[in-house]
């Protein structure tokens, strides 16, 4: 008997595209879910929960035979997109970082179950830099220091570089960075 529900269990096949993605804040982000099964069902349940580190999973929707059963706080972010197990989440939040784990049930010559995590990085773009210059009226040739700093207000995984004519500095008697 134990074989046999074995060979039942390796039947549910679940798929997804790589075990972390990355979405752009602000941006819908589509998380592609596959399943497929060599039995009868008589339903199939899919189930998506949400968790971030240290909390426990939140509940965000599941369907029966693609009826779909919304958590209302997030019914109009999270979308379930059948046939398959596809989840989106428009629009993407920085707080939408974390796990998700998707569970499919498949019920027939009894259960079937599979589930996966996915963990979603979300990366803000980065704006456009300001460079300010000290001292602000520049420096006399040859004479003193001239420092340039620059800045971004908003991004993720933010790396400055610093040109001249088109090549990259580096630092040396004439330069220093910090």
């Amino acid at each position: 008997f134990f074989h046999f529900y074995a060979g039942i269990c390796s039947a549910l096949k679940l798929t997804v595209p790589s075990h972390t993605i990355h979405g752009i804040e602000g941006q819908p982000l589509h998380l592609t879910v596959d399943y497929s099964f060599n039995a009868t069902a008589s339903e199939i349940q899919i189930i998506w929960l949400f968790e971030k580190s240290q909390s426990n999973p939140k509940y965000l929707l599941s369907s029966v035979n693609q009826r779909v059963v919304p958590d209302l706080e997030y019914q109009h972010k999270f979308t379930l997109i059948p046939p398959n197990a596809s989840l989106r989440i428009n629009p993407l939040h920085i707080s939408d970082e974390g796990n998700y784990i998707v569970k499919v049930n498949v019920r027939g010559n009894g259960t079937i179950a599979a589930s996966q995590k996915i963990q979603v990085a979300v990366d803000v773009p980065v704006t456009k830099p300001t460079v300010h210059t000290e001292p602000a009226s520049g420096v006399v040739e040859y004479v003193g220091n001239i420092t340039l700093k620059c800045t971004v207000d908003r991004g993720t995984r933010v790396a400055y570089q610093w040109m001249k004519n088109g090549k990259r500095l580096h630092a040396g008697p004439n330069y220093t960075f910090s």
